[in-house]
């Protein structure tokens, strides 16, 4: 149900305050402004509701009218309760209060949560709240305070800290490699289906890198399957569907399990990567720049990205 349109809270303000001290002069002293401001606020709102509050008793004495004396503890309870709110969030702000960070879904499952635990141990006050969603927080309408994004930093209105660099390099299950055609050389991918995540092209990139441009996947008929989320990549993968490009971020724990492999040593730089994001003017807030520091370390650990686990490639 919509909200009835409220008079202008200034006068409303200037009544509680007036009526609680029955003074215009000791209202303009607490509101700092003066006498004829006060006065001028309470008949607009007088104007405005089409009731008087006040009535003269005597040559300086203020009496509220019916109307006034019920309206009074409405205000006073209502204005009470804003102050009290207020201070609570501020409270909460000054001690981290709720953290709510969007994150994809894979990258909070491979990546983010397993490191989680750290960040209990050594910030206990964060109170995080993951919400996990495919698309880029909308800061203005939803309630999030910061977000993981990939790409390549830039975002407007957005500070953006890149956590960790990153290579990219074929995976495929292991089962593949026994059952499939060959797969000793890179030109062995034409007879394989590339899994190809069509947002970022590195299927492409890789295989300019290797010498074998020409069997790019935008240049192939058929043998290519195509998603738009590399957890859906990866997952295809382990299925046994084709070869695929892999970051160590999201692949870690499949390689070292053995649940993948890597057919060949090439891996090349990724010129996407992962930023914390949040609005300017929120950046230094003392929970998020808390979060920051801790992810921007954790993106330096030897497992976080590059290079790990050292033994595979």
């Amino acid at each position: 149900m919509a909200r009835r349109a409220l008079p202008p809270l200034n006068g409303l303000r200037a009544f509680e305050v007036a009526a609680r001290h029955m003074s215009f002069t000791r209202a303009a002293a607490e509101l700092h402004v003066t006498q004829s401001a006060v006065s001028h606020q309470i008949r607009g709102l007088e104007a405005r509701l089409g009731v008087a509050l006040f009535r003269r008793a005597g040559p300086s004495g203020l009496v509220l009218t019916d109307t006034g004396q019920r309206l009074l503890p409405v205000l006073r309870d209502a204005f009470d309760r804003l102050s009290t709110g207020i201070e609570r969030v501020l409270q909460q702000e000054s001690a981290g209060g709720p953290l709510t960070l969007s994150v994809s879904p894979y990258f909070a499952s491979k990546w983010l949560i397993p490191r989680l635990g750290r960040l209990r141990d050594r910030h206990p006050e964060i109170d995080l709240r993951l919400s996990a969603s495919q698309h880029p927080a909308d800061f203005a309408r939803e309630d999030v305070d910061a977000a993981v994004r990939h790409g390549t930093g830039g975002w407007e209105g957005l500070r953006a800290d890149r956590l960790f660099d990153e290579e990219m390099f074929p995976i495929c299950s292991p089962a593949l490699l026994e059952t499939g055609p060959p797969l000793k050389v890179p030109a062995d991918l034409a007879h394989h289906t590339l899994l190809n995540d069509v947002r970022y092209g590195y299927w492409d990139k890789w295989l300019a890198a290797a010498g074998v441009s020409e069997l790019a996947a935008g240049r192939r008929r058929g043998r290519v399957m195509a998603f738009d989320d590399v957890g859906l990549v990866v997952q295809a993968a382990l299925a046994g569907l084709g070869v695929g490009i892999g970051r160590w971020a999201l692949c870690a724990e499949d390689l070292a399990t053995g649940r993948l492999v890597r057919p060949f040593d090439l891996r090349i730089p990724a010129d996407y990567g992962y930023y914390l994001v949040c609005p300017e003017g929120t950046a230094d807030r003392p929970k998020i720049a808390r979060l920051r520091a801790w992810l921007v370390e954790e993106g330096r650990r030897p497992d976080a990205a590059r290079f790990w686990p050292p033994e595979i490639g």
